[in-house]
């Protein structure tokens, strides 16, 4: 990369001018603001000691140097104590001619680093997807695929909780109020009829805690002692106990559930190396316990329960076992995190779980760290914010989740609706047409969630998602239509040309810069895990591209070396568009 060389030549001018000796890898560069000349901008305060003179001496001397010795310096400008250097515009001709044709262009080797195991979706069985679920499901793809074009291997994972009290809630309700009820018989996806009876416990349960308060009982002991909360916990307890006609209908339920799931992965694009069942998992964390024991890493109380005491980290004291020799969370956590290892021996291991589960990720790395877990020093909880509706947040037992896939209907449609209004994809089929509108609506609701910073919470509009103008999607994505419909005008005509004939006007270096940055971009999302990264470098490319279209002819271009670059430009671009996007799990059309 030019950076790096550039860097190299600013290390070998301090040494020169001033005896200065530093590692390339520590002189710091930037790019130069678009106010000013110039490419790159190097900052010469720190450096005033070592040359014994003022800023604009210093920058001035630097500059020289650079200009004399550094072929692909053009010119450099002084801004007090900032020197802002300019490429030679031939580099980026070039750049261009030897990247063009390149379908991998940005990505670093395959597999040429660590090994990662990444962790996403992690639903219930007890009611389906929801606009929250999407965010972790999309966010996990897309870490995945920015971190194979980072040079990673990767393997991806899916923790599916299918046990617990909240499972039986919907099996009790279907139990004493569905007759029978299938997903055949309703015509309801099956996570949908499961996630109904969710629903139905939830109001039945409130209902019999309202009657016990009139009775004089306390909320807090009502939501103790309602009939059908008792109910559910004894069938968890018969579930333990492997009871027969209750294993029955939990994994009658949990199939529909699954299969459910599985036309929505397949919607949203995501899918899994491996699943892993809560209901598999939850006993292995136990012999860990001991192990944590005999370490004195752990410590028992009187009730039997098994402890650790964290005060000294700044945590408090966490329970790993319950007196009765019951798992919790963490005990099944740390079962798990062993048997990931071992699956796929990764020393990195990354969760995508909600902001609201940090202290418990923080507490798992703890106890890794003392039970001297090789693994443990990986493990990343890659925390994300809630997802907000304008209308506030979602309940799933009250019934006011934004289901997903009734929201990724409500984007198809709203992608056929503008689409249409736009009157241009007259004459295609309808085969053709739905494949659009589906590639539309999803490209926005992706877009939309994965430009924002995973840590932030964040509100979801869907009509300011699917905008054809702005920071969206569809903007991009009509960008990359518009591209594809000059190349296909362009046919066979010979795109080769001499680097000598190429005068560079300003918004075609600066688009040739921006496609020069790709391979950093991703480097830079794979080093943060921010999709966020991409969706702004994809936008300003986008951007960019549509002043350089505006600004000049391509296919009436008089000097057809000119033309030729131009068009080499249009099939990079379009290249580096389609691969961001499908970094971000996005598909982008060729006609819109």
């Amino acid at each position: 990369m030019i950076q790096e060389q550039l860097k190299v030549q600013l290390a070998q001018a301090l040494f020169s001018l001033y005896q200065h000796s530093i590692s390339a890898d520590k002189v710091v560069i930037e790019s130069t603001t678009s106010d000013f000349e110039g490419d790159f901008t190097f900052v010469v305060f720190p450096y005033l000691k070592v040359s014994r003179k003022n800023p604009e001496q210093t920058a001035t001397e630097i500059g020289v140097y650079l200009q004399e010795n550094f072929s692909l310096i053009k010119s450099h400008q002084v801004i007090k104590g900032f020197l802002n250097l300019s490429i030679d515009p031939s580099f980026w001709v070039n750049f261009l001619q030897t990247t063009v044709g390149s379908n991998q262009y940005g990505f670093a080797q395959a597999n040429s680093k660590e090994a990662v195991l990444l962790e996403y979706s992690s639903p219930n069985t007890n009611k389906p997807l929801h606009l929250g679920h999407i965010r972790n499901n999309l966010l996990g793809y897309s870490v995945a695929e920015i971190l194979k074009a980072n040079g990673n291997r990767v393997f991806t994972c899916n923790l599916v909780n299918d046990r617990g009290i909240h499972i039986c809630k919907s099996m009790y309700a279907w139990m004493h109020f569905g007759n029978g009820e299938t997903p055949e018989s309703s015509g309801l996806k099956g996570d949908h009829l499961v996630g109904k009876y969710y629903v139905v416990f939830d109001k039945h349960y409130k209902k019999e805690m309202e009657e016990l308060r009139l009775k004089g009982m306390s909320e807090e002991e009502s939501a103790k002692k309602a009939p059908c909360i008792l109910a559910a916990q004894d069938l968890l307890v018969k579930w333990e106990a492997n009871d027969p006609e209750v294993v029955g209908v939990w994994k009658m339920m949990n199939d529909w559930v699954y299969s459910g799931f599985d036309v929505t992965y397949k919607k949203l694009g995501v899918s899994f190396d491996k699943y892993y069942y809560e209901s598999n998992t939850y006993l292995l964390g136990k012999e860990i316990v001991q192990e944590g024991l005999e370490k004195n890493v752990f410590f028992k109380k009187d009730d039997g329960s098994v402890w650790i005491d964290l005060t000294e980290d700044g945590l408090d004291q966490k329970l790993v076992l319950r007196g009765d020799g019951t798992s919790v969370y963490i005990t099944q956590d740390l079962g798990t995190a062993d048997i990931k290892f071992n699956d796929f021996n990764c020393n990195r291991s990354i969760y995508v779980v909600g902001n609201e589960q940090e202290y418990h990720f923080k507490v798992l790395q703890l106890i890794a760290l003392k039970l001297g877990k090789s693994y443990a020093p990986g493990i990343f909880h890659l925390s994300y914010g809630m997802v907000e509706l304008p209308h506030g947040k979602m309940k799933s037992r009250e019934g006011t989740v934004v289901d997903a896939d009734d929201l990724i209907a409500e984007m198809e449609h709203t992608a056929a609706e503008t689409t249409k209004a736009l009157g241009k994809m007259e004459g295609e089929t309808e085969e053709n047409l739905n494949t659009l509108y589906h590639t539309i609506g999803m490209g926005a609701l992706k877009y939309y969630l994965l430009k924002v910073d995973p840590k932030k919470k964040m509100m979801f509009n869907p009509e300011e998602s699917i905008d054809f103008q702005g920071n969206t999607g569809p903007f991009i994505q009509y960008t990359h239509a518009r591209i594809c419909s000059i190349l296909r005008n362009v046919g066979s005509a010979n795109t080769s040309y001499d680097g000598m004939d190429i005068v560079l006007s300003k918004v075609e270096k600066e688009l040739l810069v921006k496609l020069y940055q790709y391979p950093l971009v991703i480097a830079e999302a794979a080093k943060d895990l921010s999709p966020g990264v991409v969706c702004n470098y994809v936008y300003d490319l986008a951007k960019t591209f549509s002043i350089f279209y505006h600004d000049h002819s391509i296919l009436k271009e008089t000097n057809e070396a000119q033309k030729a670059m131009r068009i080499e430009a249009c099939r990079l671009s379009a290249t580096v568009i389609k691969s961001s996007f499908a970094l971000l799990g996005i598909a982008v059309p060729e006609k819109m």
